[in-house]
């Protein structure tokens, strides 16, 4: 079993930054992948970054690139996303999940395990 819990959000004005923080709990955490994903309402849950167990591999969503990081601390079992240059359109609740073991495209919501609460991130013009 693995407990997520997100923090850091908050409103920030249009090309402001935020981190958002993930504390795991759980055995399985340090050997497994984590993904961030953000809902905005009345739209379905979208894939934002995905980062391997070491933190040697990162992917990141097309409407990211270049502005969203994400990066993991195994001893302390926290993953964080870094988010930079940020606009209106991603204004949404940010979750943290825990990859699942089968092979469901990573992008996809259903092949992760463990969900966060989730963590409001708005973003004013």
């Amino acid at each position: 079993q693995v407990q997520l819990a997100e923090s850091g959000g908050g409103l920030v004005q249009a090309g402001g930054s935020l981190r958002l923080s993930c504390a795991a709990s759980g055995r399985t955490f340090s050997s497994s992948a984590m993904g961030w994903f953000r809902q905005a309402p009345g739209k379905e849950r979208e894939f934002v970054a995905l980062i391997n167990w070491s933190g040697s591999s990162i992917f990141l969503a097309d409407s990211v690139k270049g502005r969203f990081t994400a990066s993991r601390d195994n001893a302390k079992n926290m993953v964080y996303l870094q988010m930079n240059s940020l606009k209106p359109e991603d204004t949404a609740v940010y979750y943290c999940a825990v990859r699942g073991s089968g092979t469901i495209y990573y992008t996809d919501p259903s092949g992760y395990a463990y969900w966060g609460q989730g963590t409001q991130v708005a973003v004013s013009s």
